[in-house]
């Protein structure tokens, strides 16, 4: 015991005992998988086979369907982008001025309901979204369309801008309520006084909002920012739920899957390794790119 207790007697020693699981695990679950997927992707891997092929997986990423799974994710990305941030934001913004006063109990309620769809698996979500949208005439969506005037559409197979509208459907439903949490909390550590020192110089309610409430939201943005990119192009479950492996003319076709049906469905991990590493860097430089678009790195500067 005593012989245990040894290293805590120097203080010096303790930060790097209480760090140590999480470098084991950082280096077990991530570093190790990140090299051995970096040496498998210029390798041919087979049964029994495991043959060294330099960069030809790489040049076989020059393809229309590489192409095809790429251009989809950019635009996943995007598009949840452009909505995962500005809304969840309004949103925040009309709940918080609500959580005060009789509007307190409401804003918990409503706080909680937004957060419940964060918490379920992404296979109920999907299959709830491709009953809703199947071809029957019964479904939710085609009896919308019918009550408004429109002929019953077969959703999953009406294009890739109806699919991808889909799968942005589905992410909105997902993610608007954690956005909101965490909005919800930058909004909370902005003063009052702010506000109130807006008013007395005539300020309204847009002005408040843009002069105070974004810039003061801009490390809470960053981070939703990020997070957004990096779920964007690992987005693979809701692709898989709706059409399953494979999609009519590859419209459901991300990165990720691009990878399972390349490493998992035709056994070419060398050529999934080298999916795989090629978005590893994409994500790297467009998360890169997207902080000092933001003035991240200047900020951390001050």
């Amino acid at each position: 015991m005593p012989a245990l207790s040894r290293p805590f007697k120097n203080q010096r020693y303790v930060p790097y005992v209480f760090v140590l699981p999480f470098v084991l695990s950082a280096g077990l679950f991530f570093v190790y998988p990140v090299i051995q997927t970096i040496i498998m992707s210029f390798q041919e891997i087979a049964p029994g086979l495991r043959e060294f092929v330099g960069l030809d997986n790489y040049r076989r990423l020059a393809n229309p369907r590489f192409y095809t799974a790429l251009r989809n994710s950019f635009v996943y990305t995007f598009l949840t982008i452009a909505v995962l941030i500005p809304v969840p934001m309004v949103l925040a913004v009309l709940l918080n001025s609500a959580r005060s006063g009789a509007g307190r109990s409401a804003f918990t309620v409503l706080r909680g309901m937004l957060f419940l769809p964060a918490l379920m698996s992404v296979v109920v979500v999907g299959t709830v979204f491709r009953l809703m949208f199947a071809s029957s005439e019964s479904a939710i969506a085609n009896t919308v369309a019918q009550l408004l005037g429109f002929p019953p559409t077969e959703w999953l197979l009406a294009g890739p801008t109806t699919a991808m509208v889909l799968l942005v459907l589905v992410a909105t439903w997902r993610w608007t309520g954690i956005n909101i949490i965490y909005f919800l909390a930058g909004l909370q550590q902005i003063p009052n006084e702010l506000y109130e020192s807006a008013e007395l110089d005539g300020a309204n309610a847009f002005q408040k909002f843009r002069r105070i409430t974004v810039p003061l939201l801009r490390p809470v943005t960053v981070f939703v920012l990020t997070i957004s990119v990096f779920g964007g192009f690992a987005m693979f479950e809701e692709s898989f739920v709706l059409w399953g492996p494979t999609s009519p003319g590859n419209v459901g076709l991300t990165m990720v899957k691009y990878i399972y049906q390349q490493g998992f469905q035709s056994a070419q991990m060398g050529l999934g390794s080298a999916v795989g590493i090629t978005l590893l860097a994409i994500v790297f430089l467009v998360s890169l790119a997207l902080l000092k678009l933001t003035g991240f790195f200047r900020q951390g500067d001050e």
